[in-house]
C-alpha cells in the first residue's frame, strides 16, 4: 500500500519502510510524527483519492535525523559596476522513516 502525503509545501509518495527527506519539522530524533494530510492512498487499482484530503487517514513516521543539505552558493554581480555579492545557503531537513499507513 502506498500513500501521497503533503508536508512542507511538497507532496511525497510513500510506502511502509521508506526513508524520505522532508522540510524541517519540530521533532527530535527518535520522536514519532503523524502526517494527517493524506491526499490519496491505496494499492494497484484500488485507490482512494481525497477532496482535498482523506478523512481519518494518517501516515505514522519516526524521525531518524535532523540535518542540513549541502551548501548552495548564490552569486550576484553587475557587469562594469563593481557590484558582487556571494552568499551560501544550507537548507535544513528532517529524515523520517515511514512506519505505517492507516485509512
Amino acid at each position: 500500500m502506498y500513500a501521497i502525503i503533503a508536508t512542507g509545501g511538497k507532496q511525497y509518495r510513500v510506502k511502509e519502510g521508506d526513508e524520505i527527506l522532508v522540510e524541517k519539522l519540530n521533532a527530535a530524533e527518535g520522536e514519532a510524527v503523524v502526517f494527517d494530510q493524506v491526499l490519496a492512498a491505496g494499492e494497484g487499482t484500488d485507490i482512494k483519492v481525497g477532496a482535498p484530503v482523506l478523512a481519518g487517514a494518517a501516515v505514522n513516521a519516526k524521525v531518524v535525523e535532523n540535518g542540513k543539505a549541502p551548501k548552495v552558493i548564490i552569486y550576484k554581480y553587475k557587469n562594469k559596476k563593481d557590484y558582487r555579492k556571494k552568499k551560501g545557503h544550507r537548507q535544513p531537513f528532517t529524515k523520517v522513516v515511514i512506519e505505517s499507513i492507516s485509512l
